[in-house]
């Protein structure tokens, strides 16, 4: 399998309000960023869509390093959310529907096709991807 690192960020301009996402991407010596947003949106919805987003473009299954600062998304899997979540039928440990469900069960049927790593990363740091990242996605607010 090939192996990608992605890095992603979602910020929002209002919680919730226009929302945007970025995504850089590495494969060898190629680099890929992309962006985009939507309004009205939540900060949390931007972060899975980011991932989302990256892994779509992905056009055979490959190995992917995911690198967020969203504590969100990289504890869906770290933590094991994810296998609750699905053994409970879409329902949080309150019994709730999860927040943000379609996302969710977007980026999981993407991770049945790529082997998903997740580690996350301080965000507004010294991490040069997660802030090229946070630019794209303030940059796509501004374009709303």
């Amino acid at each position: 399998m090939k192996e990608v690192m992605i890095y992603t960020d979602g910020a929002c301009s209002g919680n919730p309000g226009p929302g945007g996402w970025g995504a850089v991407l590495f494969y060898g010596e190629h680099k890929k960023e992309i962006s985009g947003g939507e309004n009205p949106s939540t900060n949390n919805r931007m972060e899975i869509k980011a991932v989302i987003e990256a892994l779509q473009l992905l056009k055979e299954p490959c190995k992917a390093v995911v690198y967020s600062d969203s504590a969100y998304v990289v504890n869906c899997f770290q933590n094991n959310w994810i296998r609750g979540w699905l053994r409970n039928g879409w329902k949080n440990s309150k019994g709730q529907p999860v927040e943000n469900q379609d996302l969710w069960q977007t980026l999981w049927a993407l991770m049945q096709k790529h082997a998903v790593t997740y580690v996350k990363v301080k965000g507004h740091s010294d991490n040069q991807w997660n802030n090229r990242c946070d630019e794209l996605a303030r940059a796509a607010i501004k374009r709303l």
